[in-house]
């Protein structure tokens, strides 16, 4: 791809074809500093996409770390792809993709900026300021229309960032997601009893299934997730994506280097009947203290099938967790609105688009709106539907 020499205010921009040769230091002291930095964004998650062959050319995700520069401080960064196809994303496109294709014009490749196969909302436009910011984001347009892209999307953005685009007059759109939020209960029995009587008796059913199918659980943070913990892992990591006729995504290869790079922003919830290990889910936190503000809700997997297990190692185990280490706020990932049985309530996350186009951007623009409409009629209608006692609080 061809590259932009220069941005105003003497910003130099390098696009760098791998995250090994974006300075670590300076890409992770970068994203320390912005309003929703995550695990994800971390220079070693990234590079583990990268390394492990999970998110490369050859997997439809081929990688340019667009970087500006002022002398030899980085002053803005973002992962950018280049993308062959939609999959791995969650913010779908595929009809506009159709819609090109159907006028005999070519939707991809496509620019991405977003973190391969990771729908939490966070940072993705790293700046020392504003200003940076703003350029950073003026130089993807400008990279994409250079290359003749088709157009250029921004997933799971933080509130700076969607700022930024929507400065740039860039296309807003909003997606559902459902997340837990610590009310300050002491144990699970508390944040129960927050809750109407029929979710309540529900989820007490779902637990006594497990329970009294002999399941017990352990939980392993950080360095004590040890080397067959992750083994064991992944076999139950793969054994669920083939059960559903695919190939995980990640490699391998990816989780070891997650147990040796970013071991501390895990939790891994082991499910053990008869002496044997039959299932699990792994959590990432958002930070590697004592008290993280966020977990995220990532991969599971099972070797046996229970009656209720996925709830249990997927939902009730990491929020029990969460209340007892004071963790604010479990984010379950895309989708899913049987996860406010759960208590995981209804939050908009952001991305921003842009298309070369102008007649499909302007069809874009008017879907968008009327996309716009719905998301606020649902999210209304999800309001209403609270899993919570209405007396509580």
């Amino acid at each position: 791809m061809s590259a932009v020499r220069k941005q105003p205010r003497d910003y130099v921009i390098r696009l760098l074809a791998s995250p090994g040769e974006v300075p670590r230091q300076a890409w992770n002291e970068l994203l320390a500093a912005q309003d929703l930095p995550t695990p994800f964004m971390r220079h070693e998650y990234l590079a583990a996409l990268h390394d492990s062959a999970s998110a490369t050319v050859a997997s439809g995700w081929q990688p340019s770390f667009v970087t500006l520069w002022r002398g030899d401080a980085l002053q803005a960064a973002c992962a950018f792809y280049l993308k062959a196809h939609s999959y791995g994303e969650y913010v779908f496109d595929w009809a506009w993709a159709n819609a090109y294709e159907q006028h005999g014009l070519d939707y991809y490749p496509k620019g991405l900026v977003a973190v391969p196969f990771t729908p939490v909302p966070g940072s993705r436009l790293l700046a020392r300021d504003e200003s940076s910011r703003r350029a950073l984001v003026q130089a993807l347009v400008t990279l994409c229309r250079s290359n003749q892209l088709s157009s250029l999307h921004l997933l799971f953005l933080s509130d700076a960032d969607a700022a930024a685009c929507e400065e740039a007059q860039l296309m807003a759109r909003h997606t559902v997601q459902f997340h837990w939020l610590n009310q300050g209960w002491r144990d699970f029995d508390a944040f129960l009893a927050s809750l109407a009587q029929d979710k309540r008796k529900k989820i007490r059913q779902e637990r006594r299934k497990v329970a009294e199918a002999g399941v017990t659980f352990r939980a392993l943070r950080g360095e004590a997730i040890g080397g067959a913990d992750w083994e064991f892992f992944y076999r139950c990591y793969e054994r669920t994506y083939r059960e559903h006729g695919n190939p995980p995504y990640l490699r391998h290869e990816f989780f070891r280097r997650m147990a040796r790079d970013l071991a501390a922003h895990w939790v891994l919830f082991v499910a053990q009947r008869g002496g044997r290990d039959i299932a699990c889910s792994l959590v990432a936190l958002s930070d590697e203290g004592a008290a993280p503000q966020a977990a995220y809700g990532r991969y599971w997997g099972a070797l046996e099938r229970v009656d209720c297990l996925h709830f249990e190692a997927c939902y009730y185990q990491p929020l029990q967790w969460c209340m007892a280490h004071g963790v604010q706020r479990f984010e379950g990932g895309a989708q899913g609105e049987h996860k406010m049985a759960r208590a995981l309530m209804p939050v908009k996350t952001q991305s921003a688009h842009w298309l070369a186009h102008p007649s499909f951007a302007d069809a874009v623009e008017r879907f968008l709106e009327r996309e716009g409409a719905g998301i606020a009629h649902y999210m209304e209608h999800l309001e209403g539907r609270s899993p919570f006692r209405r007396d509580a609080g």
